[in-house]
């Protein structure tokens, strides 16, 4: 049996890169008071501990350089970690800050303002002698309307530990255990009990809303707002409820009531 020499045998990838989405928590700096920082994150971390235990975390410093204030991002840092959180990341930071950060191994993503960016326009050069108009008759077409990201829909059970993402809405059909986490971009409906963490409207969407059967959340929240579940009303506990954001703040309404 004669045989290829020139040919290979084949070896499985060692490794590959595939691109995702995932939902990290920023923590937006209004003050450098690192002690009343430090106070203030210990009572919301004692609020929602499987929420925040060992969450990767990007701090958000532009405010802070708005009113040239100045911040230890060291003893930030430190302080982060101690509480059991993992800085990952820096945000709206100055040549200074960003440097620091980056002898910390942080990632830095700082915020371009519009007016910056305006100044970053391309100039384009026009030329020395401009043609004649001509006039044209323009045919208005309607440009077809963008494509909404697809519903998940889940009909499994959500056990504790597991973490779903949606791009668009959200369906889940069974349960949602404790200490699991389902994230959508847009809605979520869950046709069954929910407890563990639900956040909708994680890229921002303050229009999105979460419905569910059986309200036992441990932690809901919308475009970054959240409640815990010491601040639901006892009246909603395992109800059917939705819960929508307005004015900043989350409103949870008994569905059969509305």
């Amino acid at each position: 049996m004669s045989t290829d020499p020139q040919r290979k045998p084949y070896t499985p990838p060692v490794l590959e890169f595939k691109s995702s989405t995932f939902f990290v928590p920023v923590l937006i700096l209004y003050n450098n008071d690192l002690p009343a920082i430090e106070q203030v994150l210990q009572e919301k971390i004692r609020q929602a501990p499987d929420f925040f235990k060992n969450s990767p975390l990007v701090f958000d410093v532009q405010a802070l350089n708005k009113h040239n204030y100045d911040l230890d991002i060291v003893a930030l840092i430190d302080f982060l970690r101690k509480l059991g959180l993992f800085p990952i990341g820096i945000r709206g930071g100055n040549e200074q800050q960003n440097k620091q950060a980056r002898e910390l191994f942080l990632t830095i993503d700082a915020i371009r303002d519009s007016a910056s960016a305006e100044t970053r326009k391309p100039v384009i050069d026009e030329p020395a002698h401009k043609p004649e108009p001509v006039e044209q008759t323009v045919e208005s077409v309607a440009a077809p309307a963008p494509a909404s990201p697809a519903t998940t829909l889940i009909t499994y059970p959500i056990r504790s530990g597991q973490r779903i993402y949606a791009a668009g809405d959200l369906v889940v059909l069974s349960q949602v255990s404790a200490g699991a986490e389902i994230m959508a971009e847009g809605n979520i409906h869950v046709y069954n009990t929910l407890r563990g963490r639900a956040l909708a409207g994680v890229q921002g969407n303050k229009d999105a809303r979460i419905f569910c059967f059986d309200l036992q959340a441990e932690l809901i929240s919308i475009a970054g707002d959240y409640k815990t579940s010491e601040d639901f009303d006892e009246d909603l506990r395992k109800k059917p409820v939705q819960i929508y954001l307005q004015d900043r703040a989350l409103f949870i309404k008994d569905i059969a009531k509305t």
